[in-house]
């Protein structure tokens, strides 16, 4: 006959504060991490579709056309932002000669604003990142300190009862040893989960430094390094 006196139920009901304590971080963690998961994988979909509206933005015929071309779903488009900002240090650099990085070439300056932009945007893709890092790194030892918390507290219940039988030994155990793989059922997820969101991100990145390498280009020159043969336009025409 099955002892209803074991299992989750339990391990809940009969455990004492410090277990039902370790129980809810765990969960908390869990909500935490798929949260993370979700919303940051649905960011790195709109991110990975804006990356392909990219060739659009060279094959546009003005500038304004192009940055219709990226504007793709709603949200934050670092490759939109990367763009804007490219322009707005064209014509900040051109109507502030007199201030100290008036006396910065265009190409230094341009430089500078469009690795400030693509810091920027590396990190609003890597937000909530470091939830999934520390979750998959401490979920496992909080479960293992939950195991080792419940199975003194079972010794100590079994002690207190003077039965020692391998029966009422298992139960309280096992139900202890459970903490373990909440553990576990908590960080891999999240481990997986910061990996893949990581390597995508990285991937977005790299585009962007290929898209700011040609933003350059084409604010200093008046045209995109894809066209080498386009006639050079003036700066203040795509201002």
């Amino acid at each position: 006959m099955t002892n209803t006196s074991y299992g989750l139920a339990a391990l809940w009901t009969q455990g004492d504060l410090a277990t039902r304590a370790v129980a809810l971080l765990l969960l908390a963690m869990s909500i935490a991490s798929w949260y993370v998961i979700a919303t940051r994988g649905w960011q790195l979909f709109k991110l990975q579709r804006a990356a392909r509206a990219m060739g659009s933005f060279w094959h546009a015929k003005s500038f304004a056309e192009g940055m219709s071309a990226l504007d793709v779903g709603a949200g934050f488009n670092p490759f939109r932002h990367i763009a804007l900002e490219g322009q707005a240090a064209v014509k900040h650099h051109a109507d502030n000669q007199e201030d100290l990085h008036g006396q910065l070439t265009l190409a230094d300056w341009m430089t500078e604003s469009l690795r400030g932009a693509i810091d920027e945007s590396a990190e609003r893709m890597g937000s909530g990142l470091a939830i999934l890092a520390s979750v998959g790194s401490i979920a496992p030892f909080i479960g293992l300190f939950g195991t080792v918390w419940g199975i003194y507290h079972a010794l100590v219940g079994i002690s207190a009862s003077g039965m020692a039988s391998i029966d009422k030994v298992a139960g309280p155990v096992g139900e202890a040893l459970i903490m373990t793989a909440f553990g576990l059922a908590v960080a891999i997820p999240a481990v997986l989960g910061y990996n893949t969101l990581t390597r995508g991100n990285k991937g977005v990145i790299g585009k962007l430094h290929r898209f700011a390498r040609q933003l350059h280009a084409y604010f200093l020159t008046g045209a995109p390094v894809s066209r080498p043969d386009a006639k050079p336009r003036h700066l203040r025409e795509v201002i």
